[in-house]
This record gives C-alpha cells, structure tokens and sequence, in this order.
C-alpha cells in the first residue's frame, strides 16, 4: 500500500459533499480528493468522475485507476426524498454502502467515512439529551438504511478489521448550497427568505425541536475523526454528535435580532411527523471523551454568520 493519500467522496455535489470536498482539497491538495456524484455541478469540474454507487465496476476501477486509499461515503437518498422512493433509497443507501465495506475488505484500503443521523432515532428512543446506546427503531426508510448500515460498518470492522468510521449527524446548516431534501432544510431555507422576501412558511411546527449543526462545526467533527489514531475510536458504529438544539420558533427569534420585520408562519406538512419521530437533543459526551470534539457554533453565532455569508452572494 502507498504511502500517499488519495482520498475518494461519494455523493461529493450534495449540500455536506461540496463542502467537505473543499476542505479536503485544501487539506491534501486538489489532485488528491477525487470527487464522485450522478451529476456535475458544473462543466469541466476538476478531478470529477460520474459514479452511480450502484455500479460496483465503475466504483472499483476509479479506486484503482486514482489509487484510492480513503473513501468518504456521502451518497445517500436523504429522509424526506427518501418517502416518495422507497426502494430506490434502500438500494442507494445500503446496497451502495456494503459494496464499499466489501471492496475495503478485499483490497485492504486504509480508511473510511460513513454519516449517519439522527434519523436512525425513533418512538423507543428517549427524546431529550439521547445517550450513546439506545434501543432504535426508525420510521423512515432513511433512517432504516443508516440503523442497518451502521450495524454493517460494526460487523465489517469486528470480523475483517475494516478501518470504517462514522458519526450521527444532526441537522447541518451552510450557506454554501441548499440543502437535498431533508427534514431539517427549514434551517438552511428561512435564512434565504429571510434576506429575499423577510418571511418564510415553515413546514414544521413552531415547537418543534431538533439537533442542528453549523457546517464548519459538520466538516471539522469528520476529519478530526478521520485524522484520530484508531485506537481512540472505540465505537464503529456510529458516535452521536452535537452542536446546538432549536425549535422554528427560537430560530425566528434568533433572526429577528438582525432582521426586526421577519416574520414566520407554519404550514405543517408530512416531514412534520418525521421529525415528531426523532430526538429533540443528544447526549455526545463519547465522541467528546473519545476523539476530544466540541462544538464551536450556538444559535446566534450561526444566525449571524449565515446572514453575512448570504448577504455577500
């Protein structure tokens, strides 16, 4: 195995994608981090290939023609896209995911990522402050996928000693892009409304409360995950993370400090029930023991910082 890096992403054009991609690149250097998705951002985009996770030839010839030794695996159909496709998210999301764990087991590749969520959380899960280790049982496909896979990247760890890695992530929050069709794209859409119209019909009620965090906050939790030495991560299914917890209602507020006419309304939609079904605040005191994370970003912090960044494009 060489010694240099050369690190593949999956799913690289989708709202954590571009942004992880990026950094990475200004990590390792740009011809390094091969970026992979079904579509092009734009023409000519460096160092792009087309990958349809499904195509296991296509995924190991691009391993083998880059000389790939890290995979961050983003592709994914996320929870409220999900709904309108079951089958086709199930396949994506978990046949896509075991022919990577497999191809880590036969070539024997040193490191690689995998996101799951706070979708894997259900109606048996506690709903405030979620410890690490909690009876689960999703009700979505999404957070079916992510449950199963975070079992298979534990299972390929245990018995073929695959180097597989993960976090559950909240809510994520960037200006960078919009969001892919979540359950928690509230977040991210009513800062632009709140600069283009100054109002935003949320489809959540305004009590509802979920786990959020900034995309800086996002991006440096998973390669400092990355960058840990294996024997400081201790768990291989998935650590839970944690940044911040806010209903629409506290982010409206948060808004109206820097925009005093913004005004919300709510028109609760099926994502309302999804997000019923998950847990309102997480307990990531192993991810913080483990691997020394913490968050940097609350409410206000990133209220202020989205409404400069998009202001500025």
């Amino acid at each position: 195995m060489t010694n240099r890096k050369k690190v593949l992403v999956t799913g690289a054009n989708g709202q954590l994608g571009q942004v992880l991609t990026q950094t990475l690149r200004d990590k390792y250097g740009m011809e390094n981090v091969i970026a992979t998705d079904i579509q092009q951002l734009e023409d000519n985009q460096p160092y792009f290939e087309f990958l349809d996770i499904l195509n296991k030839h296509r995924l190991y010839e691009l391993v083998n023609d880059y000389g790939v030794t890290e995979v961050y695996h983003l592709a994914a159909i996320l929870s409220a896209n999900g709904e309108w496709n079951i089958k086709k998210t199930w396949d994506i999301n978990l046949r896509g995911l075991l022919t990577m764990l497999s191809m880590f087991e036969k070539l024997k590749l040193d490191k690689m990522f995998f996101p799951s969520t706070i979708a894997v959380f259900g109606s048996t899960t506690p709903t405030n402050n979620t410890p690490q280790e909690v009876p689960m049982l999703p009700e979505t496909v999404y957070g079916m996928s992510k449950v199963t896979g975070e079992m298979w990247c534990n299972y390929y760890h245990q018995r073929y000693g695959v180097d597989v890695r993960s976090v559950r992530y909240p809510g994520i929050i960037g200006y960078q892009s919009m969001p892919g069709g979540g359950t928690t794209d509230y977040a991210v859409e009513i800062y632009h409304e709140a600069l283009k119209t100054g109002k935003y019909e949320c489809f959540l009620e305004p009590d509802t409360r979920l786990p959020m965090m900034f995309m800086d906050d996002a991006i440096r939790a998973t390669i400092e995950l990355m960058s840990s030495p294996a024997e400081k991560v201790k768990i291989r299914s998935s650590y839970n993370l944690a940044a911040v917890s806010f209903t629409p209602a506290e982010l409206a507020e948060s808004i109206k400090k820097h925009i005093p006419t913004f005004e919300i309304t709510y028109k609760p939609d099926f994502r309302q029930q999804i997000a019923e079904s998950w847990t309102a605040s997480i307990d990531d005191s192993r991810a913080r023991a483990d691997w020394q994370w913490a968050h940097q970003y609350d409410l206000d912090r990133i209220t202020s910082t989205m409404l400069d960044k998009l202001a500025l494009k």
